[in-house]
């Protein structure tokens, strides 16, 4: 395909970050039914060069050729201009959350907000905290205080001494992952669902109302907007906060949500209708010459070559698909076992201890490596 079957396209999935241009004249307004005006805006996120680093290694022209990353990156453009949030199966260790710090590393969108899902974790959670228990403990610390202090002083006049010296209610709540991406940023914010597959049930049914109207209510706030109708409150990136106005969160640019899903369940018909998907399949030897030079700066070839990591790779791929599928990070650890010239034993040695990090991820098989 030529360069002008993609001109509709904001995100290129090239991995290089754009210069001198400024999202808001790339990206378009978005459809009248996901049109979102809260306000006024907030400041912009800071940035996280180190963390995206950490996870996605320097930054490396990528293949950006491939067919799956053709549909990849059409798959995200189409979620960046629908404002929908991005459902993202495939197995586990193929490079589903990867995504997100893409997305971001290459629109510029700050550090990414993420949201790791396990069977207990709630909408709230996701949302807001709020310490009441704090709140009540500080209360009392200083109603005990005044007593002691001012002994013959009346009860109504010790509560509102104790009102007026408790810290603000803001001061024990803090926004969630979902919570701070709801803000009225000028700029989307990327915030990663990290394996929605593992929540209750019920949370991706909670999640819909959420998702349609972009916005949400803090329900402590509402009860006390006569008294305090703007609020600050702590956010989720360190040090930040943000004025919440009547209790009410609404985003004025809907965040670009990657939701992630290893398959282990389905999701509720609702939910699917309201995300677009993207299977992410298994990484090809391309693509995993551009992971390892990215992660450990070091000549590899996509055609083959002498460089220690290019054996590696193709032994990765047989091993993967003998094995029902193995994991980026996996291939990475033996990598770097054996380009760091610190490991103490023989070539048949290294092969033994690369073999045992290659295990399956369904556990099969362990028992026959040990003892």
């Amino acid at each position: 395909m030529g360069a002008t079957d993609h001109r509709w396209w904001i995100y290129r999935g090239t991995g290089q970050p754009l210069h001198d241009v400024d999202l808001r004249d790339l990206l378009p307004p978005p459809p009248p039914w996901r049109r979102f005006t809260g306000g006024p805006p907030v400041a912009p996120p800071p940035p996280d060069a180190e963390e995206i680093e950490r996870r996605l290694g320097r930054i490396n022209t990528s293949s950006a050729g491939s067919d799956q990353l053709r549909h990849e990156a059409d798959m995200v453009n189409a979620a960046l201009l629908l404002r929908r949030p991005l459902l993202v199966t495939g197995r586990p260790g193929t490079g589903k959350s990867s995504l997100a710090y893409r997305i971001s590393r290459e629109l510029g969108l700050g550090r990414v907000l993420r949201w790791h899902i396990t069977s207990r974790t709630t909408l709230r959670e996701g949302l807001y905290e709020y310490d009441a228990i704090g709140r009540v403990q500080d209360s009392a610390a200083l109603r005990a205080t005044h007593h002691a202090d001012r002994p013959t002083r009346g009860e109504e006049t010790l509560r509102a001494a104790d009102e007026e010296q408790l810290p603000g209610i803001g001061d024990y709540l803090q926004l969630g992952p979902l919570g701070t991406a709801l803000l009225p940023y000028e700029l989307p914010r990327v915030l990663l669902v990290d394996e929605l597959d593992k929540s209750d049930q019920d949370l991706a049914n909670d999640l819909l109302s959420v998702f349609e109207e972009g916005q949400f209510r803090i329900a402590e706030l509402v009860r006390a907007r006569r008294r305090h109708p703007r609020v600050t409150v702590m956010a989720e990136d360190p040090g930040s906060s943000a004025e919440i106005t009547d209790g009410i969160v609404k985003c004025r640019a809907f965040p670009v949500v990657v939701i992630t899903s290893n398959g282990e369940r389905e999701f509720p018909p609702a939910f699917l209708r309201r995300c677009l998907r993207l299977r992410m399949p298994d990484p090809d030897r391309p693509q995993l010459v551009d992971m390892v030079m990215a992660h450990l700066q070091m000549a590899a070839s996509h055609e083959g070559g002498s460089a220690p990591a290019d054996d590696l790779i193709d032994q990765f791929l047989r091993n993967s698909q003998e094995r029902g599928g193995l994991a980026i990070d996996q291939l990475l650890n033996a990598v770097f076992l054996a380009t760091s010239g610190r490991f103490p034993g023989g070539e048949e040695a290294l092969e033994d201890l690369v073999d045992a990090l290659w295990h399956r991820l369904d556990g099969a098989g362990a028992e026959s490596r040990v003892g």
